[in-house]
């Protein structure tokens, strides 16, 4: 008796059985994991500072280590009051001295701090600026100054964190809403939507949930990757449950439907992904570390949606399979032929402008004027803090501060580069041990007799001698033993820290008005010291009214660093300044990697994909168009960019919306086989019109909300242009790019690498042998898997492990 044939099947869609009979435990194993992870979202530590994202071996990341470790940074605060007299301003001056938690006020009669009935109060506080004593002191301030026009320039209070969280918690909540009319409007079902959003929910917090093991991320990723992750992975859900109701449409019942969807949605969203996360790994290559941030918890992202997807998603298509069987309305996306149409009837018009308009945004984006520094981006949406900052700089100049950091113990030196700084005419300030006055004529680090030194702390004459001598010996100076006393002098500085270490050691006892005096001269001495003498440097301060960043700018921290060099060997400068120099540094380099990385990832993607080397350069022409034409905005606004919006919207914008032309070119591809190329780009359009709608909505609206809704001029920045170049793509795709494809047909055909595997074979009357899977006429329409031999005449897309084909012609030439 003949046994029956078992049905075989693949690997995939055995584990696609597997996922659907075991939806179940699949359903427990994520109610643990989001538990898991909503619980770990707050202990994810936000980093908001960005040079702590350079390079470990750059000039600003060792400054700051270095002032981190061994340096006090007092809070301070320029505040304006405007509209006053100069006698006014002076009372309300001393009435700040008197604010507990105040340290200094700096106020004279020069322009630098009143001209034009305006008043500058240079504030110096007790603690530093996020202590929140310190805090609470600006408020003192701020309450002594009640009634008056008041600008206050400060980073003491300026949470950023807070404001950028209520800020994207209203982005969040209106992209939902959008989201929700997007997918109802593309929707199938109407059921469909609620699958939808819990499957992004729990990616959404698989990822934050376990950012936890990266320790902190940063201000920026925080902020923009839930937004961006939903708008990125969008399509995975919309592909599987599109699929899933294609194969209830051809018959199978629910679960079977579910099996059949899920083993073809993996292997086409795995590919999908593969694009978008290209890019993102290019961003991961920066050497500004913050890409690797971005990149690593985007490309998470992608993966949580995908497991989500894959894993999920087929337990809640059964689960919802009734309502969405229910609830199945027409498709309210109406077709578009009408548009490829025109799009056919352009194709020798359009291609020449777009490679006009091209080259104008490569020239153009070249051009682009960068800024690194955030309080410098054209960006319109300011925060108070600093509408405050600029109405002060527009008043008095701009307060640039710069710190010198220099191997501690050489005041003389110290004391002549502040001279010579001090001498340049952009620099308002400068500030060290050196040029801190003890009393009239004489400086913290000037040499002092015994005899002067005991007049100014107070102290016994003869004390003063032996404590000379003492610390003669303990610097192994003993000329201090042999001569005599008076004759031996010390910088005051170092005399009066040894007198306080004997004192702490119990050696030198005061009493009375002695101790009282030394106790008054050390509290005047801690503030200083505390901020420009650490235990192996010391630090001086200039302010210079220059930009934060620029030639000019830059020209000045070359001279300062001169100036420094010819006393020291090893001399470091600190602040805005040259942390713009050290990231427009590290810029130019990574704007070179993450374009060429990018286009190279995604090519290689895409000649295995199509098994084509010249539809690649196509659809990386088109999207690299969108981008150049991105980019060319600012230039002919008159507007510069931040920095990083280059170097994220150019990954993200390649890696994702390429995804848009491989649709288009896909459904092109499929029904080039079995319709003219004219009819194949007309319907390839308006059968990814639901998708690329869907998808680049989405992301247009996420960027644009960003954009306009956050006070942030880096994550505002990045918003504002990903919106503007998914725009921009959507535009090419859906018109540039068939065109470019119909007129590259012959191109596509030649650059082929498949050797006449998998691709659209037409012959008449032969015999074809083959092994694979067949869709097109065969003398009647064939799609299935095929095993045997053809005999007829074929117009059909042919994916097949072998062939032997042998036409007509060719088997009259064998016969004798």
């Amino acid at each position: 008796m003949e046994q029956p044939e078992k049905k075989t099947e693949t690997p995939m869609t055995k584990l696609a059985r597997f996922i659907v009979d075991k939806r179940k435990a699949f359903f427990l194993i994520f109610i643990a994991a989001l538990i898991f992870c909503g619980a770990s979202i707050n202990k994810v530590q936000v980093n908001n500072d960005i040079t702590s994202y350079l390079p470990a071996d750059t000039e600003t990341r060792r400054g700051l280590t270095l002032m981190e470790e061994q340096f006090v940074t007092l809070g301070t605060a320029n505040v304006m009051v405007s509209n006053v007299t100069y006698d006014t301003a002076a009372a309300l001056a001393a009435k700040l001295e008197q604010v507990d938690g105040v340290s200094q006020v700096v106020f004279d009669d020069t322009a630098d701090h009143y001209h034009d009935s305006a008043a500058l109060f240079t504030i110096s506080f007790d603690g530093e600026a996020a202590d929140p004593e310190t805090v609470e002191a600006l408020h003192r301030v701020e309450d002594a100054l009640e009634g008056y026009d008041l600008s206050v320039s400060t980073e003491v209070g300026r949470d950023t964190s807070a404001s950028l969280k209520k800020e994207m918690t209203v982005i969040l909540a209106i992209a939902a809403a959008v989201i929700v009319v997007v997918l109802l409007f593309t929707s199938k079902s109407y059921m469909e939507v609620p699958v939808y959003l819990i499957v992004f929910v729990a990616a959404a917090v698989l990822n934050m949930g376990t950012n936890f093991i990266f320790g902190t991320i940063s201000f920026i990723t925080n902020s923009i990757a839930v937004v961006l992750q939903l708008a990125l992975a969008i399509d995975y859900a919309i592909i599987f449950c599109h699929r899933y109701m294609e194969e209830q449409d051809g018959g199978l019942d629910p679960r079977e439907a579910d099996i059949a969807a899920l083993s073809k949605a993996i292997v086409e969203i795995s590919s999908s992904s593969l694009t978008t996360i290209s890019g993102l790994i290019a961003l991961m290559l920066m050497q500004l570390r913050i890409g690797f941030d971005m990149g690593i918890v985007l490309a998470k992202g992608i993966v949580c949606s995908m497991v989500c997807v894959f894993f999920l998603m087929p337990g809640l298509l059964m689960v919802f399979q009734g309502p969405i069987d229910r609830t199945r309305h027409r498709n309210l996306v109406p077709k578009i032929n009408f548009w490829g149409k025109a799009v056919v009837k352009l194709r020798f018009v359009l291609p020449p402008i777009f490679l006009v308009v091209v080259i104008a945004g490569a020239v153009l984006s070249s051009h682009c004027v960068y800024v690194f520094d955030t309080n410098d981006a054209d960006f319109d949406n300011k925060p108070d803090w600093q509408l405050a900052d600029e109405k002060v700089t527009a008043t008095f100049g701009k307060k640039n501060t710069i710190a010198m950091l220099v191997p501690r113990g050489d005041y003389q030196k110290e004391k002549r580069i502040l001279e010579r700084v001090s001498e340049l005419p952009q620099v308002t300030q400068v500030t060290g041990l050196a040029n801190i006055e003890v009393e009239e004529g004489r400086m913290l680090t000037d040499d002092i007799s015994p005899r002067q030194f005991a007049e100014l702390a107070g102290v016994d004459v003869e004390l003063a001698r032996l404590l000379f001598q003492a610390y003669g010996l303990s610097v192994e100076e003993y000329g201090s033993i042999f001569q005599n006393p008076d004759d031996y002098s010390v910088p005051l500085l170092d005399i009066f820290q040894f007198l306080l270490e004997q004192k702490d050691k119990g050696v030198v006892s005061l009493t009375g008005d002695q101790a009282k005096q030394v106790e008054d001269l050390q509290e005047q001495l801690d503030v200083g010291l505390k901020q420009l003498q650490g235990e192996d440097w010391s630090r001086m301060v200039f302010v210079a009214d220059v930009p934060t960043e620029g030639d000019d700018t830059y020209a000045l921290l070359d001279e300062i660093r001169s100036i420094g060099q010819d006393y020291y060997d090893d001399v470091v400068l600190v602040g805005n300044s040259t942390n713009a120099f050290d990231l427009a540094s590290s810029f130019s380099g990574d704007n070179l990697k993450i374009s060429v990385l990018t286009a190279l990832f995604v090519m290689v993607i895409l000649l295995f994909t199509f098994k084509s080397a010249g539809l690649p350069v196509l659809l990386v022409l088109t999207i690299q168009g969108s981008i150049w034409i991105n980019f060319s905005f600012p230039v002919l606004t008159n507007t510069n960019l931040f920095f990083l919006s280059y170097l994220v919207v150019s990954s993200i914008q390649m890696g994702a919306t390429i995804d848009y032309a491989i649709v288009i070119t896909n459904r092109y591809l499929e029904l080039k086989a079995i319709m003219k190329p004219r009819e194949a780009i007309v319907e390839a359009l308006s059968q990814s019109f639901p998708t690329i709608l869907t998808s680049g909505t989405i992301m247009a609206v996420a960027g644009f909300l960003i954009g306009g809704i956050s006070t942030d001029a880096t994550i505002g920045s990045v918003g504002l242009t990903l919106g503007r170049g998914t725009v921009t793509s959507i535009f090419l795709v859906m018109t540039v790019l068939p065109q470019l494809l119909l007129l590259g047909d012959a191109l596509i055909e030649r650059t082929a690498i498949t050797l006449n595997r998998d691709r659209s074979q037409r012959f008449n009357k032969g015999t074809m042998r083959l092994d694979g899977h067949v869709r097109g006429h065969v003398s009647g329409f064939v799609d299935g898997e095929f095993k045997g031999v053809i005999h007829g005449s074929v117009d059909a897309l042919i994916e097949s492990n072998y062939q032997d084909i042998q036409t007509e012609d060719d088997q009259e030439e064998d016969q004798p």
